[in-house]
């Protein structure tokens, strides 16, 4: 099998009638997630997002269910899904003097948790320990020239409304706006591969081969989950319409990071394909870049990954 080291994907995915990410209510407006670039043109211009930690969370929850279901290793925190994922009284194997060693804690937090491992993590109380990600996440990022969001009316239907006088009891008329927004995004996203299962401190893996393959196979299921189904808010009224999903997949069997390029990019597949080119001029011809043209396309070639490779090491 090839053994892969990172994975990259490029790409632009087109969603109507969204709103998966917001930055909050106002009065009883719920305010979309926006952000201001630098277009093809050198000008800013303000464009709707989901952020990059939403597709983080969207993620570690596939993965969550991924490891649930195949009995993954799973700390007693991220068993029940919380977002500390790991804390000191998981690791009760290890007395409160090793955890403060941070190559010790390490250890113990790759051994006992997937998630952690994966997503990273932080415990406060044994010296700021942090895990870093294996995955990272660009944000999804609207082309200027083909995103909107509108605004729509929503009240909470009361029999007799108007004669109800207060809301105390719920039984008042609610009156609230609803952003949704419809676009073709970009999305850059990276992972560290060989990092699975990997001590950044020793230097060593303390979880052996098969573990490192049960999770990395659950990775990359995790990923194709996340474009297959994008958890996010308002998905009871609002759930996506995914129209389509084109750009690039590259990954590395060496140390030579798999590249990446923004799709704000029009020529961002072109860019790759010739940094790929140039590359494999002095990393031994290590980089492989493959077009997807569709969601299936995706999937097809995510399921070979998941067939044919396993994970390499540093």
């Amino acid at each position: 099998m090839t053994k892969i080291k990172s994975i990259s994907i490029s790409g632009r995915i087109t969603l109507n009638m969204h709103s998966l990410n917001n930055e909050g209510n106002e009065g009883n407006q719920v305010l979309t997630r926006q952000v201001t670039i630098i277009d093809n043109n050198q000008k800013p211009v303000t464009v709707t997002a989901v952020s990059g930690d939403m597709l983080k969370h969207i993620l570690s929850e596939h993965f969550w269910k991924v490891a649930k279901e195949s009995n993954i290793s799973l700390s007693g925190t991220s068993q029940v899904f919380n977002a500390n994922r790991i804390i000191s009284k998981d690791l009760k194997e290890y007395k409160m003097e090793e955890l403060k060693k941070q190559d010790v804690a390490m250890d113990a937090v790759l051994k006992t948790c997937a998630l952690s491992d994966i997503a990273g993590a932080m415990i406060t109380d044994i010296g700021n320990f942090a895990r870093k990600s294996v995955a990272e996440f660009g944000w999804l990022i609207g082309l200027p020239e083909a995103n909107e969001t509108e605004n729509y009316f929503h009240a909470k239907f009361v029999p007799n409304a108007s004669s109800t006088e207060t809301d105390s009891g719920n039984l008042g008329q609610n009156i609230f706006h609803r952003p949704a927004n419809s676009g073709i995004y970009a999305f850059v996203g990276n992972f560290e591969i060989c990092r699975i299962g990997y001590n950044d401190i020793l230097k060593t893996y303390p979880i052996n081969e098969d573990e490192r393959k049960i999770r990395y196979e659950a990775l990359l299921k995790s990923i194709l989950y996340t474009f297959i189904k994008p958890n996010g808010a308002m998905r009871n009224t609002q759930n996506p319409h995914i129209v389509s999903f084109e750009g690039v997949i590259s990954y590395s069997t060496s140390s030579c990071p798999a590249p990446t390029v923004s799709a704000i990019n029009e020529d961002y597949e072109t860019e790759i394909e010739g940094i790929t080119r140039n590359l494999n001029t002095i990393s031994n011809n290590s980089i492989t870049s493959s077009k997807f043209s569709s969601l299936s396309d995706f999937s097809e070639q995510f399921a070979k990954l998941i067939n044919e490779t396993e994970p390499g090491e540093l």
